[in-house]
């Protein structure tokens, strides 16, 4: 008996000692659930040599840091001033970068390696942006920085993450061709600083790329410079830039397709002043009917006739060709389309006090059957309705009628109302409105001051898309009268014409022409209902770029 209670103890402590080793075990593995998401970059915790350091002459660098971290695109985000003809390896090791330097360093010389966006940690891929590593191979660092921000000078907002070019004056024939060996980035402020600069002669740029390459060759990327050489001997602070789109020189369709109801479809790199289509052939040419945008940068077409394979289409600025390109189109290509009809009545539909009703057609019509159109005045038929044409646009109508405050209106366009020019008619289509009250609009009076003679354009906006509802060419003291306008907030804009043309001009980057300055009134001007708001615009002195 004696013999036997031994194992039994001994089985029985081991199944609570293995136990135990579980619950133990497991507890140590689990991870910790939930927290705030990790929102630091990786941080330097040691370098080896110490950054910077003077006398420098080992040949591998090593950066240690407090996190697993990753190199994302080494080759175009590092750069090393001054260049380097043989660039060194960069290899992650654990939580450390090893740099082994192959080309032989010049004496007595600043190096600055710049890492860009390079490095990111491994889970959320926090970038330490800008980055660098200083080391000099004499007894002296270049210490000289430039500093300043970057605005976007159509919305005065800073804009973060913009390149910072910079070239030394002998190095500027490089811009656009190669990125520079200096560069930064602009904070979220639209701040940037380049340090560790040697003193001599620069040329600065700021660029916000569509492609990142640090290289000005895209159309749509905006640009930015200072005209001036900026002579280092000190510290220079507060180079200010404002981004611009430049026009580009030569026009070119970007993209082209014929869409799936038939019409044909061409987008532009810019605006077309005094626009013109011609196809080349004579019979299509004679049956088209062209809509260019608001801006002139896109064109649609419409043509009864689809039956060909392709077609050419030359588009013309003042009679002189352009750009001429070819279109195909699939055999047997089918189409499908449904008439409809757009109101210029408020989102609520409302139809503003005094105006004619405006119907938009999205084809262009080629018959209309009025007797088919009914319109009902509360629940009483209001007899028969006339639509007038727009003589320059087949698919506008205005409907004119003495609408009354107080009334609700109801029309309907019967089946086969209108017929568009490929022969499809309409379904049953209805629109239900009333008059908008009087009270519901406003009347703003801007009081005027210019800070000199010269030609300004005030500009009246909608806040939340920050575009324009008017412009006025002002040139001397006054008031400008904005009545019966919808209840709302709206924004002010001031363009200093220098040209005197009535409009905003960009810049140029060949010409080195800035763009013209524009001045935001800082507050946004509320209209009430059925109140007069009378607001001073005091237009500042233009301050130079």
């Amino acid at each position: 008996m004696t013999l036997n209670k031994k194992p039994l103890f001994f089985i029985q402590n081991l199944l609570v000692l293995t136990a135990f080793l579980i619950a133990t075990g497991c507890a140590n593995i689990q991870r910790p659930m939930g927290g705030p998401r990790d929102k630091t970059p990786p941080k330097l915790l040691k370098a080896t040599p110490l950054n910077p350091t003077r006398n420098f002459s080992a040949k591998q660098i090593q950066l240690d840091f407090d996190e697993y971290f990753k190199l994302n695109s080494e080759y175009t985000e590092i750069t090393i001033t001054p260049n380097m003809e043989k660039m060194p390896d960069f290899n992650v090791k654990s939580k450390s970068l090893i740099i082994k330097l192959k080309d032989t360093l010049a004496k007595n010389t600043t190096y600055v390696i710049n890492f860009g966006k390079a490095i990111a940690d491994v889970n959320e891929g926090n970038i330490l942006k800008n980055f660098t590593y200083v080391f000099s191979t004499g007894p002296n660092i270049d210490s000289l920085s430039i500093s300043g921000n970057v605005t976007n000078i159509l919305t005065q907002a800073k804009e973060k993450d913009v390149t910072i070019l910079l070239f030394p004056l002998r190095l500027d024939t490089l811009f656009g061709k190669k990125k520079p060996a200096i560069y930064t980035t602009t904070d979220s402020a639209g701040n940037y600083k380049l340090g560790n600069l040697h003193a001599g002669d620069y040329k600065i740029y700021a660029l916000k790329e569509s492609t990142v390459n640090k290289i000005y060759d895209n159309d749509a990327e905006l640009i930015a410079f200072q005209k001036n050489t900026i002579h280092l001997t000190k510290d220079t602070a507060d180079v200010r830039m404002n981004l611009f789109r430049q026009i580009p020189a030569k026009l070119r369709v970007t993209e082209r397709r014929i869409e799936q109801d038939g019409k044909l479809f061409f987008l532009f790199n810019k605006s077309i002043p005094d626009p013109g289509v011609k196809i080349l052939d004579p019979e299509l040419d004679a049956q088209k009917i062209v809509d260019f945008g608001q801006n002139a940068d896109t064109a649609q077409i419409y043509l009864p006739n689809m039956a060909f394979d392709s077609i050419k289409v030359s588009f013309l600025s003042g009679g002189k060709a352009l750009d001429t390109l070819t279109l195909r189109k699939r055999k047997n290509e089918t189409y499908k389309r449904n008439i409809q009809l757009r109101f210029n009545t408020t989102f609520d539909d409302h139809l503003k006090t005094g105006s004619d009703l405006t119907v938009t057609a999205n084809y262009p019509i080629q018959n209309i059957d009025q007797s088919r159109i009914i319109l009902i005045e509360d629940t009483v038929d209001a007899g028969e309705v006339k639509l007038i044409r727009n003589l320059k646009d087949p698919k506008v109508f205005t409907i004119k009628y003495p609408w009354k405050a107080g009334k609700r209106y109801g029309l309907s366009f019967n089946i086969g109302t209108f017929t568009d020019i490929y022969g499809d008619k309409n379904i049953l289509l209805k629109k239900s409105f009333q008059l908008d009250k009087p009270e519901n609009y406003s009347t703003l009076t801007l009081k005027v001051t210019l800070p000199d003679t010269g030609s300004y354009v005030v500009q009246l906006l909608n806040t939340e898309t920050n575009t324009e509802i008017r412009s006025d060419v002002i040139t001397k003291n006054g008031s400008i009268l904005y009545k019966d306008y919808p209840t709302g907030k709206y924004g002010v804009r001031v363009i200093y014409d220098k040209n005197h043309n009535g409009k905003w001009d960009t810049g140029d980057m060949k010409t080195k022409k800035y763009p013209e300055n524009i001045w935001y009134l800082k507050k946004n001007i509320t209209l009430r209902a059925n109140f007069e708001v009378e607001e001073e615009l005091p237009v500042p002195k233009e301050v130079s770029p």
